[in-house]
């Protein structure tokens, strides 16, 4: 309904930032540790301090929040973000690491625990500034070792007691579902964000009746607020092909980003080196812990059903650009890197048994064909350079994908309609990965391998 748009919701005064900050090689966090150390002085004595349990209590309110949204955002099969998903795979896994928190961290121990003299954590245990500073140089990133390492150094400047020894790992526990309600925040409001944009678009090009009025009233009601970057970005994409003499809306669209310092082409620019940079990031902490990399399994996907003639432009654009933006942008990063230390290597490339069409999900369809066709493009340009790139199409895979929208009887109709009689299990699609990512697969490259029990048929 036109007039009910939040566009003010991403604002940066509305919504915390994720704990995040630059990433650091072994030897730069060592020296990290130690000047955090010299620079984190203590209260003397027993300290109550400023109590961590209530925000914490606040952070599960907020994700058990998030998951029942997302839930029935899946229930009623409308358009979710990968992360999304995994919040409500993993959310037994986040609900137990609550429990735990509240459990291992009694007021009598958190009274013990050293307090911060200043700084933005004062009246904080020192331990708590420990584990923010190594959550925000790792991107989340957990590894034993470098916490070991990272725990060291400091001590060689700042020994810390036995108890905030003991404490490490409750207060990363704290930090990392902190840092988890920021960023499950920051995709509900983006999503809510676009869905209020598209909601607006679809009035302004008059596609769900003649509310041209209704909308006009609400792009005054905007001028109150700067635009948030989720709506701003969604709306210009979805009216930025339009003739600006049939829209007005693009006119006052571009008068509000003058006004914000920037223009329609400079924020979705902005908007996406955003998303080229946070896969740059993941491949640099990857190989920063495990070294130059030499196999990519690329598996992006989303699967939001619509009929053809149902389907939205926004719905279009969001398959395209996890299912194959997504694929490109990691195999790009990763290619980047094999060839920066000149390395062979193998990309495989996940695609599905849709590229032969399915009328559910014509978005979905085209979007793994164009994974294909990625996939052999990329096998020709990246040949010279030793590296390898394959795809797979796997049919229907006993997992939890499937079950959004079928019921367990709809998918055993599927599944006798198979040759081979059932659903693949998920170690069968990953086998064929793994033969593709070892040398045994040297002198196969460019192709694409149907993997569905004998459904079809290239």
């Amino acid at each position: 309904m036109a007039g009910a748009y939040r566009s003010t919701e991403l604002t940066p005064e509305t919504l915390e930032e994720p704990i995040r900050a630059e990433l650091f090689g072994v030897e730069r966090f060592e020296q990290h540790a130690e000047s955090l150390a010299a620079a984190q002085p203590v209260l003397s004595g027993s300290v109550r301090g400023r109590p961590l349990l209530p925000r914490v209590q606040d952070n599960g309110r907020m994700l058990r929040e998030t998951y029942r949204a997302v839930a029935k955002a899946i229930r009623e099969e409308r358009s979710i973000v990968p992360a999304a998903e995994w919040l409500v795979d993993n959310f037994h896994i986040v609900d137990e690491q609550l429990r735990e928190i509240r459990d291992d961290l009694p007021a009598g121990f958190y009274r013990e625990l050293p307090k911060l003299a200043g700084g933005p954590f004062a009246g904080y245990p020192r331990v708590y500034g420990i584990a923010w500073a190594f959550v925000a140089h790792t991107d989340s990133r957990f590894d034993p070792d470098l916490l070991r390492r990272f725990v060291h150094a400091y001590q060689r400047v700042q020994p810390l007691t036995i108890g905030e020894l003991w404490a490490v790992a409750i207060t990363l526990r704290v930090v990392l579902v902190e840092n988890l309600r920021r960023l499950a925040e920051s995709i509900v409001r983006g999503r809510a964000a676009r869905e209020d944009a598209d909601a607006l678009a679809d009035d302004l090009l008059g596609l769900r009746g003649d509310q041209t009025e209704p909308a006009t009233r609400t792009l005054r009601k905007l001028e109150e607020a700067p635009l948030g970057t989720a709506f701003a970005v969604q709306l210009v994409q979805r009216l930025r092909d339009q003739d600006p003499a049939v829209t007005p809306a693009l006119v006052w669209l571009d008068r509000r980003l003058a006004a914000q310092g920037t223009t329609s082409d400079e924020i979705v620019r902005v908007e996406h080196q955003r998303q080229a940079a946070s896969v740059e990031a993941m491949v640099t902490a990857v190989i920063d812990a495990l070294g130059p990399p030499e196999v990519l399994v690329n598996n992006a996907g989303v699967f939001p059903r619509a009929s053809f003639l149902e389907l939205q432009e926004c719905e279009w654009d969001h398959v395209l650009g996890v299912n194959l933006k997504g694929s490109f942008l990691c195999a790009q990063a990763v290619a980047r890197a094999l060839v920066a230390c000149d390395r062979p290597g193998a990309i495989v490339n996940i695609s599905s048994s849709a590229v032969r069409g399915d009328a559910r999900g014509v978005h979905y369809s085209a979007s793994k064909a164009g994974v294909v066709g990625l996939t052999r493009a990329m096998a020709l340009a990246l040949a010279p350079h030793r590296i390898r790139v394959n795809a797979i199409a796997p049919g229907l895979t006993d997992t939890q994908q499937p079950r959004y929208g079928n019921t367990e009887e709809q998918l055993a109709v599927r599944a006798r309609e198979i040759p081979l009689g059932r659903m693949a299990r998920p170690e069968e699609i990953a086998g064929v990965a793994v033969f593709l990512a070892t040398s045994e697969a040297c002198w196969i490259t460019g192709e694409l391998i149907h993997v569905n029990g004998g459904f079809y048929m290239a």
